[in-house]
């Protein structure tokens, strides 16, 4: 005779992303992900990114931000970056166009969200003194967990309206020209900036341009593909991201043309 077994499906299906700083040389992700299954053993654990720069929340915002709306809904983002213990920053819980993120609230939410979150609360979870110093494992495992397994929000926290604000560096806008920066280089050493596809098009107007970076350093066409232009050479095209790239065909872009974080980058547009 066979017993009945009841499994929620839900929690078969719960999914749990990590973006953090950690890296993969120490243990701390490890930990980080032994404690999410401890709590939740039918976690589906999905890492975003564990080489975040130390701290930097403009570069995970822009990582996270490309990533989650891939994620089916109710996916619970966890954010590790610049979360260890500050009695001067919160953590908080929120639900956003049908996901679910918890972090810090350092910055990063005022950069990732496009609107005001359906719902959010600053997380009332015990601390576990053991985990003082990695809230990470303790404060946001317990969070995210009951959220991946259906819980609600005011469960966890107080409802809260306020934000920590960061402010990106925008482009800067002339009449016919857009000045922009290097934001984020990728594993293939492309290039991104700051300059959407939107105000690029906006901008444009249809008309030729200039893009100058690198004092003597121009490209004058948009491509579709990175394999538009014979390999080895320079060129532009709006990316996965909808921002301005800069690449070389099967080449490291940032290397060879000597594009860094924070470099400035010019478009000019002709009549």
């Amino acid at each position: 005779m066979y017993a009945r077994i009841s499994i929620n499906i839900e929690f078969l299906m719960a999914i749990i992303t990590l973006t953090t700083d950690l890296g993969s040389k120490d243990f701390y992700q490890a930990a980080l992900k032994g404690s999410i299954l401890s709590n939740l053993p039918t976690a589906n654990i999905v890492d975003i990114s564990h080489e975040i720069p130390s701290f930097n929340i403009s570069y995970a915002a822009f990582v996270l931000k490309n990533a989650y709306p891939y994620f089916p809904k109710k996916t619970v983002h966890l954010i590790g970056i610049d979360s260890v213990y500050n009695e001067n920053t919160k953590y908080i819980a929120i639900s956003y166009k049908d996901h679910y993120f918890v972090g810090a609230d350092n910055g990063i939410f005022s950069l990732l969200l496009d609107e005001a979150p359906t719902e959010m609360v600053e997380l009332n979870v015990i601390q576990d003194l053991k985990y003082l110093h990695f809230p990470l494992a303790d404060i946001f495992v317990k969070a995210a967990t009951h959220l991946a397994k259906g819980g609600k929000l005011t469960d966890i926290g107080l409802p809260t309206s306020a934000l920590e604000e960061k402010m990106l560096l925008s482009p800067v806008i002339e009449r016919d020209i857009i000045r922009g920066s290097v934001i984020y280089i990728d594993t293939f050493s492309n290039v991104i900036t700051n300059i959407t596809k939107d105000l690029f098009t906006k901008i444009q107007r249809n008309r030729d341009f200039t893009l100058y970076f690198k004092k003597s350093e121009t490209i004058t066409q948009m491509s579709w593909h990175y394999n538009e232009v014979p390999e080895g050479e320079k060129l532009c095209l709006f990316g996965i991201s909808n921002h301005l790239e800069i690449a070389i065909n099967k080449g490291k872009a940032s290397g060879l043309l000597g594009l860094h974080l924070g470099d400035i980058v010019r478009i000019e547009f002709h009549p």
